[in-house]
């Protein structure tokens, strides 16, 4: 018999930042499709209702929650424990947790000299640091999976591209993906591809954090949110589940010769010049 390429029966699925919109999303997708999936958080009472909520749609799925933050190397390391003692192993880990401020953002009514350096310095810890921590806090667990294993780092469309406002945030994607192609050599040659690494590339998806930028209270778009539609192709805002399938690609055997790379799920925002 054949398993399929995409079969994530049994895979253990470590994603960090699980209460966030997307990748909540994503944690309960891959859940819902018979993987075994950690959510790591910072706080209980959401880790708490992420767990109710999976379950209750997927009353057999396989779940932990964990409360780590993704700069406290001792919890993530006791979370990494954690999982291992339970199920055996680790197979993917996906790097989801990262935000912004308004600090280490420039609004119209101010000029880079007016940029809070405390808090660029603290979102590039959350985005970039928040994403090498686990992985160098899991890669041996990683490494114990080899082959098949597989990190997934989250960018931002902002990373190779001048998005407006966002100096901090877009310093720090830029970075990850960075950092992606360079763990990617470097575990790749290690592993002759046991462990593979790249990062995923979400265009502009509504969430908490955003969404009172991108839309009014009755909503309708605000300026920047209407700029953004006209800049996308698709004339809309991606929808979570929209980026389920490239996430279960690349944490699946199906992407067992891709590495180094970003999938990008934009609805066509990175190809299209504006005219």
């Amino acid at each position: 018999m054949t398993t399929s390429l995409f079969d994530l029966t049994g895979k253990v699925v470590v994603v960090t930042g699980a209460t966030g919109t997307l990748t909540g999303s994503a944690a309960d997708y891959l859940a819902s499709q018979g993987a075994r999936v950690a959510y790591l958080g910072r706080t209980v009472a959401k880790l708490d209702a992420a767990l109710a909520k999976v379950r209750a749609a997927h009353p057999a799925a396989e779940v932990l929650a964990l409360a780590a933050d993704v700069s406290d190397r001792p919890a993530l390391e006791r979370a990494r424990d954690a999982i291992v003692a339970k199920w055996g192993r680790v197979d993917a880990l996906l790097n989801g947790a990262g935000g912004n401020q308004p600090g280490a953002t420039i609004t119209p009514d101010k000029t880079f000299a007016d940029l809070d350096f405390t808090a660029f310095e603290q979102v590039v810890s959350l985005n970039l640091h928040g994403t090498v921590l686990p992985t160098l806090v899991f890669t041996p667990a990683l490494l114990a999976s080899a082959p098949g294993a597989s990190v997934v780092n989250y960018s931002s469309a902002s990373s190779a591209r001048a998005v407006t406002r966002v100096v901090g945030y877009s310093a720090a994607k830029a970075a990850v993906d960075n950092f992606t192609r360079w763990l990617a050599v470097d575990l790749g040659k290690r592993t002759q591809g046991g462990v593979r690494v790249n990062s995923l590339v979400p265009g502009f998806f509504l969430g908490e954090q955003n969404r009172r930028l991108l839309t009014n209270e009755d909503g309708s778009l605000t300026a920047r949110g209407q700029t953004i539609c006209n800049m996308t192709p698709f004339g809309r805002f991606g929808r979570a589940d929209e980026l389920h399938g490239a996430i279960h690609f690349l944490v699946s055997d199906a992407s067992r010769f891709v590495t180094g790379t970003t999938v990008v799920v934009d609805g066509g925002f990175g190809a299209f010049s504006g005219v």
